[in-house]
């Protein structure tokens, strides 16, 4: 920790809220006007998209390490028996999902995930909840594996079991376009 700041080094597994898990590249500096900028360059696991991310603004975008074990298993502790709540108004669900996504806790991206699939059991979900549930999916899979070096199938799998006792199906990988 610098300044209440996390402290990343070249090679550290991160998370950046929404987009998913990357990797520290680099650590830059930049001189803007008098003063010198430190920036962090990553690079998104899936989309191999590069992303700058001042110092300054590391906790204001949510960037975090990748979840530790005992994480792991109260996301699947969630997905097994967790209470899940649905806004009945399409608006206002959409917006709490979102903001869940946003926040970069993987608890939360998994209540998303949950919470739509419960929902999906009494209604077609719309298209952009569709988007939203395939996005939380990524999200769970993508960073567990990371975090337990495990390839994705026996994470899906994990999570599948898991949701199976809750009577719900893990949903199937949306097809790459």
């Amino acid at each position: 920790m610098i300044n209440g700041n996390l402290h990343f080094q070249v090679g550290d597994k991160v998370v950046y809220p929404n987009h998913g898990v990357g990797v520290i590249e680099q650590v830059t500096t930049r001189t803007v006007g008098a003063s010198i900028e430190r920036y962090y360059l990553l690079k998104i696991q899936a989309s191999s998209l590069r992303v700058t991310v001042p110092f300054a603004s590391v906790a204001s975008v949510g960037l975090r390490p990748v979840i530790r074990n005992g994480e792991i298993q109260k996301i699947l502790d969630f997905l097994t028996d967790g209470e899940c709540s649905n806004n009945a108004d399409w608006k206002y669900r959409f917006k709490e999902n979102s903001d869940k996504m946003r926040t970069g806790s993987l608890m939360e991206v998994a209540a998303v995930l949950k919470g739509l699939l419960l929902l999906a059991q009494s209604k077609p979900l719309s298209f952009r909840e569709k988007k939203m549930l395939e996005r939380a999916r990524y999200l769970l899979v993508s960073e567990v594996a990371m975090a337990k070096n495990w390839d994705e199938a026996h994470v899906e799998d994990l999570m599948s079991k898991a949701l199976a006792k809750s009577h719900l199906r893990f949903p199937e990988a949306a097809a790459e376009a």
